[in-house]
């Protein structure tokens, strides 16, 4: 009898099995169920906690199949330790998925991503096994995945969910870009590449990845139609302007309708200025009616602590509970961000029950390193076809570490601000030359680099 990982098993070893066997001319079922049990088995033993749902699925749809198959008990199958140490093979591509790489790097096949996408659907189906996943098994999920596509690096083979010959637009480029009010549905793996291509952030990445994960085992719970724990996706983000909170959001919005949690995934980005009004009875009217635009994706509400502060009588207060209650309301086709610095944030939370019981998570952005500063600058410049001479370069750097890195330090509104800076001098410089050609058109140099004027500010959206 069929197991609750019969499909995902099926789906891979008839998927991978045939790009073998196209390969080779030969039959590599036998491979392939090898290879998907040891996946299997070390998703379960990641944790070192085998319980009898894990063993019992694993015997079920794996054990049966193997030749000579493995037909005991699940407590004999822990008495034998059969899955004992299996953890350690995700910590390294596989001798099939190497093969399936190094024949696309050949021909540009996609076979490869063919095995990434069947074996994360399997990874995450065995974690799926028990009613909450433990977190060494959400980490060891994206621990493979980060594996497997260093191993698409390697063998410069295109990630999944990126075409063979995209250039990827990463960082600040994809924050510039105009986006629109309903975004196409996207597949999750190209939204998870995407947010691996921003600059930086990499715990950021790490936590959303996780989230991600643990969000698609509770759908494949629900669609299997066991029981299931409710996850909160409503969120807070710390950390100081331009550190990519707006970017994050957004691409979370969207992943959040992939995975069906929200129907539309647009981003609807507000703060007190637009929540709260100056006389009784409008702030709910208010609160409400952005509540509603952002009904089937994320709402951002920038600065929020600032909803908390004054007196008893603020109307701030009102728009906290207009949203707590709308939250519950509408629990099915939303989800709330709400952004702001670290310690103010912590305030807000702890003073506020119906907040502090649904925002369980806290994801931090830290400012940008100097390396990581000068990238977005050049990415920036890249997308709108400019670059730095030499000499440029090095006066980037010193203007970006001569910023002082206090409270509010606006990381890549900074940058932004020095680009644009950059790109009125230039046309200053320029404005004397009778016929400039592309070069002096495109090049920027150390005369055009400055700190940007006190005051001047970036559009938001980094």
């Amino acid at each position: 009898m069929a197991g609750v990982l019969a499909a995902y098993v099926d789906a891979f070893v008839d998927g991978v099995g045939a790009d073998l066997s196209d390969l080779s001319g030969q039959d590599h079922r036998a491979e392939v169920i090898v290879e998907a049990g040891d996946l299997v088995a070390a998703v379960i033993d990641s944790d070192e906690r085998h319980s009898a749902a894990e063993l019992e699925a694993w015997l079920d749809d794996i054990g049966i199949r193997l030749d000579p198959p493995v037909v005991v008990s699940s407590d004999r199958l822990r008495e034998g330790e059969v899955l004992a140490g299996k953890r350690r093979w995700l910590e390294r591509p596989s001798t099939l998925a190497d093969l399936l790489l190094r024949a696309d790097a050949r021909d540009s096949g996609r076979r490869a991503a063919r095995y990434y996408d069947l074996g994360m659907r399997l990874a995450h189906a065995a974690a799926a096994v028990d009613l909450v996943p433990s977190p060494d098994e959400i980490a060891a999920i994206d621990s493979f995945r980060n594996v497997l596509l260093a191993a698409f690096d390697a063998a410069a083979v295109a990630r999944p969910g990126r075409p063979a010959t995209a250039t990827p637009s990463s960082g600040p480029a994809a924050a510039a870009a105009a986006t629109a009010e309903l975004p196409p549905a996207r597949p999750i793996e190209e939204l998870l590449a995407e947010l691996d291509e921003l600059v930086g952030l990499d715990r950021v990445k790490t936590d959303v990845r996780r989230l991600t994960s643990l969000l698609r085992i509770q759908q494949l719970r629900a669609e299997r139609n066991l029981p299931t724990l409710e996850t909160s996706h409503h969120l807070v983000f710390t950390g100081n302007p331009g550190t990519g909170k707006t970017t994050v959001a957004r691409l979370l919005s969207q992943i959040l309708q992939a995975l069906g949690i929200v129907s539309k995934g647009h981003l609807v980005e507000t703060d007190r200025s637009h929540l709260v009004a100056g006389y009784v009875g409008q702030t709910a009217v208010r609160t409400r009616t952005v509540m509603e635009s952002a009904l089937g994706g994320t709402l951002l509400v920038d600065e929020a602590y600032a909803l908390a502060r004054g007196s008893e009588q603020d109307f701030g207060r009102e728009a906290i509970d207009t949203i707590v209650k709308f939250m519950e309301d509408h629990r099915g086709d939303l989800a709330v961000i709400a952004a702001g610095y670290p310690e103010e944030m912590a305030d807000l939370i702890d003073a506020n029950p119906g907040l502090k019981s649904r925002f369980a998570r806290t994801i931090h952005f830290p400012d940008y390193t100097s390396d990581e500063l000068v990238a977005i600058f050049e990415l920036l410049s890249g997308s709108n076809e400019y670059h730095l001479d030499g000499a440029g370069r090095t006066q980037l750097r010193a203007v970006v570490e001569a910023e002082p890195r206090t409270r509010g330090f606006g990381n890549a509104r900074f940058v932004r601000n020095v680009f644009e800076a950059a790109v009125g001098r230039q046309a200053e410089r320029l404005a004397d030359v009778p016929e400039p050609t592309d070069a002096q058109l495109t090049e920027l140099t150390a005369a055009d680099i400055r700190a940007p004027d006190v005051g001047l500010d970036a559009p938001a959206g980094l």
